[in-house]
């Protein structure tokens, strides 16, 4: 009798060890998937805000070129330095997307004074930079849609259950998508009468 009470124990305590084995796979498991999952997030960050930097070293040369043929639409340029700024001084995500959409509006101002001046759409190194400027921006668009699915994704694991006990427990928080303001997505109205 005492022998089956000691098997009886032994697999009692055989079922709480593969128990305690499996529920501690999974939870490591599951922390390296959310630790990939944000660094994922981060590598995505990363290449927007390379393309960002990209962007802004572009545009001091398209004003100077647009400068020596528009001296008077200081205004425009002022608007587009003031910008930059924003953008090179944004730390949160956030904060870069509001940099990234007054970026954007200077930028659109900038074209409808191009289109003023027929002589500076034909200067070869404008169309030399706004080519490049306009690669950027399909990275940027490209980058930004990356970023997103990764936060999607990061935020969507983080919030099932129950994946989103250790979530919590370890301090994963969702993270923030990378957004443009309604404003951003006008079309800049080009006036050739004025």
């Amino acid at each position: 009798m005492a022998k089956k009470g000691l098997v009886g124990l032994f697999v009692v305590i055989g079922i709480v060890i593969l128990l305690g084995i499996i529920i501690g796979g999974w939870y490591v498991g599951t922390r390296n998937t959310l630790v990939t999952l944000e660094e994922s997030i981060n590598a995505s960050w990363a290449e927007i805000d390379n393309q960002l930097q990209r962007r802004a070293d572009l545009i001091p040369n398209l004003v100077n070129t647009v400068k020596g043929y528009a001296t008077q639409e200081r205004e425009v340029f002022t608007q587009i330095a003031e910008a930059r700024a924003k953008l090179a001084g944004a730390g949160t995500v956030g904060e870069k997307a509001a940099g990234y959409n007054d970026l954007q509006s200077a930028l659109g101002r900038l074209l409808v004074v191009v289109e003023r001046y027929p002589e500076l759409k034909s200067n070869v190194n404008f169309i030399r930079l706004q080519d490049e400027l306009a690669g950027t921006e399909n990275r940027i668009a490209v980058a930004r849609k990356r970023y997103n699915d990764s936060v999607r994704t990061f935020n969507t694991k983080i919030r099932r259950f129950p994946t989103a006990i250790i979530a919590r427990a370890m301090g994963f928080v969702q993270k923030e998508y990378f957004q443009i303001e309604e404003r951003s997505r006008e079309v800049p109205k080009v006036d050739f009468e004025s």
